[in-house]
């Protein structure tokens, strides 16, 4: 037999992790409402479904546009996730840019929302615990051109009061983690749900940001949030009682009501949890929020799926 007259399902292993993907998910539906991203008039181009799906495959594979396309073309698991046969031609490395830009990050918000109220209706995220944090996201620039240009510019530093003027991206920011730990570029963050550790939210802010100020965006809406002690400031206790849930941050040692043996139980609760954190990208492929929120919501699509994948769910019902 010709192997190019041979169906590609036949040479891709009958368990491997994408087609169990393509068990848990229906592509189809889920990119039903981003069609509207092509027009009905001009050239046919390659289906949403199997652009989106090329999307989400650079981020299964941690992937550049570059090697996304070679990816495509020479992957037979790959052309099967993405509905491409042995001869079909795949997407250059241009489709990917153009893509994102048709898409659009709120477009993306809704389908990661669509997601997640799937995962909610059928018991996968319970928001019973929920575990909070951030995580860096370092800028690619040069933060030495960008002082040398300050100075010449008669500035005395480069900082985050002149970064809107100076810095190549100009919405990144300086943050620092501890007293030690000080990048450039912005901050993740996030909410993982504790039933079966799938990401329940995810927002990119400055990286000034301190965390308690970041949790409004990332908390849930009832039962208890564990977090570390970037979460023990008033601002963000008011906050986890406005929203009708529970305290389980750790308290800093110097606070009224700290337990010792309650929080060393507290880390122990939340320490599987923290492994989401430590698989997310820690540098920018982008320059902005906006774009960069584009990336943070399609990375946890992809561990949201794998992880589907890994603890057995059932299809996903999303319509």
């Amino acid at each position: 037999m010709n192997l190019f007259e041979t169906p590609i399902e036949e040479l891709v292993s009958a368990d491997h992790p994408y087609r169990k993907i393509l068990e848990k998910v229906d592509f189809t539906e889920l990119t039903r409402e981003l069609r509207s991203c092509y027009s009905p008039v001009g050239r046919r181009g390659y289906p949403i479904e199997s652009g989106f799906k090329a999307l989400l495959l650079q981020y299964l594979e941690d992937l550049s546009n570059r090697e996304a396309e070679r990816f495509l073309r020479e992957n037979l698991a790959g052309k099967l996730f993405c509905g491409f046969g042995l001869k079909d031609q795949t997407p250059d490395h241009t489709y990917f840019v153009e893509l994102r830009q048709r898409i659009g990050t709120q477009p993306l918000a809704d389908l990661f929302n669509k997601v997640r109220e799937a995962l909610k209706c059928q018991g996968l995220i319970r928001e019973v615990f929920t575990f909070v944090d951030a995580t860096k996201l370092i800028s690619k620039m040069s933060t030495w051109d960008e002082r040398d240009k300050a100075i010449k510019a008669g500035l005395e530093k480069f900082n985050n009061a002149v970064a809107d003027q100076i810095a190549v991206d100009r919405e990144a920011r300086f943050g620092c983690k501890g007293k030690k730990d000080f990048w450039f570029g912005f901050k993740k963050q996030c909410s993982v749900d504790m039933t079966h550790g799938l990401i329940h939210k995810t927002v990119v802010t400055h990286a000034n940001l301190p965390d308690h100020k970041g949790l409004k965006y990332v908390c849930p809406r009832h039962g208890a949030v564990f977090g570390d002690k970037g979460y023990a400031a008033k601002e963000a206790q008011r906050e986890i009682k406005r929203r009708g849930c529970h305290s389980a941050v750790i308290l800093k040692n110097n606070m009224k009501g700290k337990d010792f043996q309650k929080d060393r139980w507290l880390t122990q609760v939340r320490m599987p949890y923290e492994g989401t954190f430590s698989k997310m990208r820690k540098t920018t492929k982008y320059k902005g929020i906006v774009k960069n929120q584009f990336e943070a919501f399609l990375e946890a699509l992809a561990f949201n799926f794998k992880r589907l994948v890994k603890i057995e769910a059932p299809p996903l019902v999303l319509g």
